[in-house]
């Protein structure tokens, strides 16, 4: 603590530098707190998916169709606590780019097989006294301002009505919220009776099934089991675990991990490269001082331990307000208006952060504390 005052003295020779260089660390960290967020968001159901739970869909295709009459030879199957079916609705809200996901379900085993969401009780029987009834997550209601007893209409381009037609229109009579910052309140669920005898076609068809293993340690061997009951049917399955079911789905739009390291890594690089400059500059500037000190009886490793303190202050400020700048302005919401299912900065990427703050500090000031710590005072007074 002593020698702050003469770390701070250095910092603040060239004001313009260091300010220019801990700017580029904050923007750098900044982004780096939003390009977490955003693949928090595209792993949604990823990092809250249950151990216990697989999905059975088509072996083809996740949009190909299940007869809804494997539910009970799924549930057959030793090993299978309960099953759940799903379809995907693919419907818009007003306008194309309101897009969210919607599924039809049937209300009690979808809730007792999803935990995670939380429904108030009075909500949950009117859902259950309501075949035109919706539920909606939180995020959803929020992003068009719903409120329960709404009609909501949406238009599918794949169900279409035996009416005649594309829109569909729905009651809301309930608003879910996740157990947790991490599960997806964008989705709209809606009763699977309703939707099938209102539908156009593939009457008695079902997306995919989710169902719960009794021992999660048994889960790979329940699923071949399955998909052995359906061996050489019309519509084989593949069932596999619910994390690898929601990662497949995410990754249809590319693998958003290894595109977001390969942009972190490239920012990372170049500001190691602006900082390494920046306190190269800072050394060679002041090669006599350096000398000066070490005639006053400064030690080899007390000059390199004053470079990296340096580099670390430097670095370490610029990422520390970096996050904190990030954390605010992710805290104040997606800016997609709700796009993005899940969003917010995990605190193990915020963690993750300050230690690579401190390793840019470190890495940055590596070379030019070496080369200052072994400088000579005689070689060093000559210089100057």
């Amino acid at each position: 603590m002593r020698f702050l005052p003469l770390i701070w003295s250095n910092l603040m020779r060239k004001k313009l530098r260091t300010g220019l260089t801990l700017l580029s660390i904050t923007v750098a960290f900044v982004l780096y707190g939003y390009l977490a967020a955003i693949r928090l968001a595209f792993n949604a159901g990823v990092e809250v998916a249950g151990m216990d739970r697989l999905i059975t869909r088509h072996r083809v295709s996740i949009t190909e169709l299940l007869p809804v009459s494997y539910r009970d030879r799924i549930r057959s199957v030793p090993g299978v606590e309960a099953v759940v079916f799903q379809t995907w609705f693919g419907g818009v809200y007003q306008d194309p780019k309101n897009f969210f996901p919607q599924m039809p379900v049937e209300p009690e085993p979808f809730l007792r097989m999803f935990p995670e969401y939380l429904l108030p009780e009075e909500q949950r029987l009117a859902w259950l006294r309501t075949r035109t009834g919706a539920v909606v997550g939180r995020a959803t209601a929020t992003r068009f301002g719903w409120q329960i007893g709404d009609r909501i209409p949406l238009l599918s381009q794949i169900w279409p009505t035996k009416r005649g037609g594309q829109l569909w229109e729905f009651d809301l009579v309930g608003i879910y919220d996740g157990n947790g910052p991490g599960v997806d309140t964008t989705a709209l669920f809606f009763r699977h009776d309703y939707f099938d005898e209102n539908r156009a076609i593939g009457e008695g068809l079902v997306g995919w099934y989710t169902l719960r293993v009794s021992d999660p340690a048994r889960a790979a061997a329940v699923a071949r089991a399955v998909d052995r009951e359906f061996a050489n049917s019309a519509a084989e399955t593949k069932t596999e675990t619910e994390k690898a079911f929601v990662a497949g789905f995410a990754k249809q739009i590319g693998d958003i991990g290894a595109i977001l390291r390969a942009i972190l890594s490239a920012v990372f690089f170049t500001l190691l490269l602006v900082a390494g400059n920046t306190m190269a500059q800072a050394v060679r500037e002041r090669t006599g001082e350096i000398g000066a000190l070490k005639a006053l009886g400064f030690t080899h490793q007390q000059v390199l331990g004053l470079v990296l303190a340096e580099a670390g202050l430097l670095s370490g400020g610029g990422g520390v307000l970096g996050l904190g700048l990030a954390a605010a302005l992710i805290a104040a919401g997606d800016p997609t208006r709700g796009a993005l299912p899940v969003f917010y900065f995990p605190l193990r990427d915020a963690v993750l952060g300050l230690g690579l703050a401190g390793a840019l500090g470190l890495i940055s000031g590596a070379l030019p504390a070496w080369q200052a710590g072994r400088l000579r005072i005689a070689e060093a007074l000559r210089r100057e």
